[in-house]
């Protein structure tokens, strides 16, 4: 119990440092990095996915987006880069920090305890559960690859 929480605080300041820090350098940047060379970055499907969920639902986009992969970096940047507030800013990284250090203090420790005892107790089956969980996050980047290049090669057609 005790590694949990140790580990649960250690997880929280780094969520607070690397958000907050995104927040920073959002809110510095401001409207400028629309208009310099990482535009494009800026103008991808996540980031406006997640400028338009901050513009309707404010605060509380922010603290989910913890929950979710890919959306917390964009969704902290954007707020920044949209000037949100201190006063409604903090709360949400304070509490979408606390359910992120949680999740992954619990679900993550667990995950790596079983991984553990699988290599230690049947090493054939953990490497395969490794090799398994790697063709499926390989399977998954090229799908999303080719998605996007698809997408991209739709929009140039449109265009000429």
């Amino acid at each position: 119990m005790d590694s949990i929480v140790l580990t649960a605080g250690a997880l929280y300041a780094i969520v607070l440092l690397r958000a907050g820090g995104t927040f920073a350098v959002g809110w510095l940047t401001g409207a400028g990095a629309r208009r310099s060379r990482f535009a494009a970055r800026i103008s991808s499907a996540k980031f406006l996915r997640a400028e338009r969920a901050i513009q309707r639902w404010g605060a509380p986009v922010v603290a989910v987006s913890f929950l979710t992969v890919g959306l917390q970096t964009a969704a902290n940047f954007l707020a920044g880069s949209m000037r949100m507030p201190l006063p409604r800013y903090l709360p949400a990284l304070f509490v979408g920090g606390a359910a992120w250090a949680l999740v992954y203090a619990t679900a993550g420790l667990g995950v790596l305890e079983v991984l553990g005892r699988l290599f230690a107790e049947r090493t054939a089956l953990g490497v395969s559960a490794v090799a398994a969980l790697l063709l499926a996050v390989c399977a998954v980047v090229v799908y999303r690859r080719r998605k996007a290049a698809q997408t991209c090669g739709d929009t140039a057609a449109e265009g000429s």
